[in-house]
């Protein structure tokens, strides 16, 4: 690769990495065709690194390959077969060439986007991996191995979904009213999903896993600006800051897991804690009651106190899982309540209210369950069955360096 021909791939790859999923929906806020705006884009970007290098990088790159991209997608609604609707056709071309003739300032039509990649009609459990691709750009094979699922599998899945929205004529609009915050929540639950994909991948094995979370974080800082006055997507960015803030720390040099108990505070990224309380400060303020990503970012504040030398308040924190148990029925937050209980109340009632949740079957084969259960035995003496608690963790964890703290947690129990 000559010189130029450098300068054109940087130029590019830059563009889409900055306007991907802001070009995709300004190529199918019309057609609703979205398999067909990234087939356009993909051509775009092939001709500009074939004309970047003679001519050098436009002014503006993702003007250009809009302009290049839509005159792809016309030709492409020219060659359709004539068994479709022929009339919806024509009103496409002739929306589309109307744009192409002006629009300097095109709009940011990616919340409309994320919103119907989140639609109703959509099976729930490909919100985030749709979202990955058409907003984000991610190919299929990077989205199967992030969610554990085969790439022709994955892809199959995209295609039809992506067939759905155009068949279906799923708009790009943002609802308003209530509908917006039932279809929020939808978004905002896709995000957090991708978030917690990348977030499993801690010692950054699998890189593209890795990235996840960051590319999540992206997208939770597009609802945000884009949404400022609501306060669970500033919530949703809060919670995930903070998390991220102390990525780094659940890992010694060694390796080993650090379970956040144990964390070092001065390990934790401040510049993002610091943003991440900003954010819940703003969320707090707005009206209404709270929801479920202010709570759990209120949660993650009351931990990060330590960073300031501060003790944690952990009745407080209990509140808060009252809360949230109260709005969501979660056995996850229950779990979480019980262990803050341990810390404000003392191990027999955290027990007592561990006995309660185990009738839960979905908590039977919950790695955490078992690992708070051990260490709560632990402490209250019961070495035997804190022992068996461990071994069920155990076998139920698939990371390796985590499997080795719960082995030797169970180890001590000897001593």
């Amino acid at each position: 690769m000559n010189p130029e021909e450098a300068v054109a791939a940087r130029a590019a790859e830059a563009a889409a990495r900055r306007s991907y999923g802001k070009l995709i929906a300004v190529l199918a806020a019309r057609t609703r065709d979205v398999a067909g705006a990234e087939d356009a884009l993909s051509d775009a970007l092939a001709v500009a690194l074939t004309e970047w290098p003679a001519r050098g990088v436009p002014d503006s790159p993702e003007a250009w390959l809009l302009t290049v991209a839509r005159r792809k997608l016309v030709d492409a609604l020219r060659r359709r077969r004539h068994d479709e609707d022929a009339a919806a056709h024509l009103q496409w071309l002739a929306d589309l060439k109307a744009d192409d003739d002006g629009e300097p300032e095109w709009p940011d039509r990616r919340l409309g986007l994320l919103f119907a990649c989140a639609h109703p009609a959509l099976a729930r459990d490909l919100h985030a991996p749709l979202m990955l691709q058409v907003v984000l750009g991610f190919d299929a094979a990077t989205i199967a191995s992030a969610f554990l699922v085969a790439p022709a599998t994955m892809a199959q899945r995209l295609v039809r979904a992506k067939t759905k929205i155009r068949q279906a004529g799923i708009g790009f609009e943002v609802p308003s009213g209530d509908t917006l915050r039932g279809r929020l929540e939808a978004v905002l639950d896709a995000i957090y999903a991708a978030y917690a994909e990348g977030w499993s991948d801690p010692e950054g094995a699998d890189a593209r896993r890795r990235n996840l979370a960051d590319e999540a974080i992206w997208l939770g800082r597009v609802v945000a600006s884009l949404l400022p006055d609501e306060a669970e997507a500033l919530g949703l960015l809060s919670l995930m800051l903070h998390a991220q803030a102390r990525r780094d720390a659940r890992r010694n040099p060694a390796g080993d897991f650090v379970p956040l108990s144990e964390q070092d505070p001065h390990a934790w990224d401040a510049a993002l804690i610091d943003e991440a309380e900003a954010l819940l400060h703003r969320a707090n303020a707005l009206p209404g009651p709270s929801g479920r990503y202010q709570i759990e970012a209120a949660v993650q504040s009351a931990h990060a106190v330590r960073r300031r030398g501060d003790r944690v308040d952990w009745a407080a924190i209990e509140a808060l899982y009252d809360a949230l148990c109260a709005l969501m029925q979660s056995p996850v937050a229950a779990l979480n309540r019980a262990v803050a209980i341990a810390q404000s109340r003392g191990t027999a009632a955290a027990l007592a209210a561990l006995d309660t949740l185990g009738r839960d079957a979905r908590l039977q084969q919950y790695q955490p369950y078992w690992a708070a259960r051990a260490e709560l035995l632990a402490r209250h003496g019961d070495a035997e069955g804190a022992r068996r608690a461990y071994q069920q963790a155990v076998g139920l964890e698939r990371e390796p360096a985590v499997r080795r703290h719960l082995q030797q947690r169970a180890a001590r129990l000897g001593r």
